[in-house]
């Protein structure tokens, strides 16, 4: 059973007015039927304090639930003794059922704190069935409604630890889809810069190569230049160094030492050939004029198209796919549209995998704008911006 801290068994503003509504009632009764007939009240004081100690009681109710149920069947039992009289108060059944169904909802009733207040319930009950003349109806009328007290209590109390386990269970697992888009942000990183170790240390090598012949070029007479550019060609030979150790280290294991040639969009024919074998048929529009791009952002452009279609395949059920590739002055922009009925309730939307948290990063890596989602009339829909210039200004 989940126990529920004192602090959350304070009075609250309906236990307030449940209180308030109850003495207020016990005094209006206890007043209002003086008299001496056989139905009155000839003594209405010991009533009306009655009835104010009752409501008092029920502000405490859940914070000593069995206590209060006790001290109120000790409170009527006082009152019947110093009134003498058979008048059965109706402030000291409500406040019974009242507690009653508090109890019941306290504790488990297969725990000791159960079984003690479904004693402390039988004693409450066995008092009302005192305080006046009662035939078998009567009797039975008044465990019925006692019954109805403890059984809402104990479903009470099975809705309510049902649900903290359920606000307990949303919350683990909304704490571990987190931690695992964390986890897939740092693998895919990672796979990123695997993929860029080759490019970038294949650029540096070759910028101190050229620095290196540079320098040769120049012959003995320039001395100084020659320093110069041979203090450019060494910075550039321990950069390579450093890229090997500390991008190299990235590589899996089973990749080996040996570079691996990066795809880029001059590979893509192959990649549309490829889906077209596995079902969807995938029309490629190529806009503007085709020109070399920075390998890096090649790479990433591809290995987008590559997610998305492999995102169709897995989860739309498309029969169609537009890939549309568009050369700008100063951008580039891909577009992946297809027909497909399920892409709305699939990974697409980070429900079930990560293929947009690497879209993400490759396109956030040069600067660039992603979004992805449903569209208009079925299918779904994948745009990439890539500004063509320095990444940093472009970010």
């Amino acid at each position: 059973m989940l126990t529920r801290p004192l602090r959350d068994r304070r009075p609250t503003w309906p236990d307030v007015l449940l209180s308030l509504a109850v003495a207020v009632a016990g005094l209006v009764e206890s007043f209002g039927r003086q008299g001496a007939g056989l139905e009155q009240i000839k003594d209405p004081m010991p009533l009306a304090a009655g009835a104010i100690v009752s409501g008092a009681l029920l502000l405490f109710r859940r914070r000593f639930p069995m206590a209060t149920l006790l001290t109120l069947t000790a409170v009527g039992f006082a009152v019947q003794m110093i009134t003498d009289a058979g008048y059965y108060a109706a402030w000291h059944f409500y406040s019974t059922l009242i507690m009653v169904h508090t109890v019941a909802s306290a504790a488990e009733l297969r725990s000791r704190r159960g079984i003690a207040g479904l004693g402390c319930v039988l004693i409450a009950y066995g008092h009302l069935q005192t305080l006046q003349y009662n035939d078998v109806p009567e009797v039975l009328i008044g465990a019925i409604f006692v019954g109805v007290a403890y059984t809402s209590g104990i479903l009470l109390r099975r809705q309510i630890d049902r649900t903290a386990r359920l606000a307990e269970h949303t919350t683990r697992l909304e704490m571990e889809r987190e931690e695992r888009a964390r986890w897939a942000v740092a693998e895919e990183r990672a796979r990123i810069a695997r993929e860029l170790h080759d490019i970038v240390s294949h650029n540096v090598s070759l910028m101190t190569l050229h620095v290196g012949g540079m320098r040769r070029m120049l012959g003995d007479g320039r001395d100084h230049e020659r320093e110069l550019l041979l203090g450019v060609e060494r910075a550039g030979r321990e950069t390579v160094e450093e890229l090997r150790l500390m991008l190299g280290m990235l590589r899996g294991t089973e990749d080996g030492d040996a570079p691996t040639p990066q795809p880029g969009l001059d590979r893509l024919d192959d990649l549309v050939s490829q889906v077209r074998e596995a079902g969807p048929e995938v029309h490629l529009r190529i806009i503007g004029t085709r020109r070399a791009l920075p390998p890096g952002l090649d790479l990433s452009a591809y290995r987008l198209i590559q997610e998305a279609l492999t995102n169709v395949l897995k989860h739309a059920q498309a029969a169609g796919v537009d890939v549309t590739i568009a050369y700008g002055p100063d951008e580039l922009s891909v577009v992946v549209i297809n027909d497909g009925a399920g892409s709305g309730r699939t990974p697409h939307g980070g429900g079930g995998g990560h293929g947009l948290i690497g879209m993400r990063e490759r396109t956030a890596m040069y600067g660039g704008e992603l979004s992805a989602g449903p569209i208009t009339g079925g299918g779904y829909r994948v745009f990439a911006r890539f500004p063509l210039g320095d990444p940093a200004g472009a970010g």
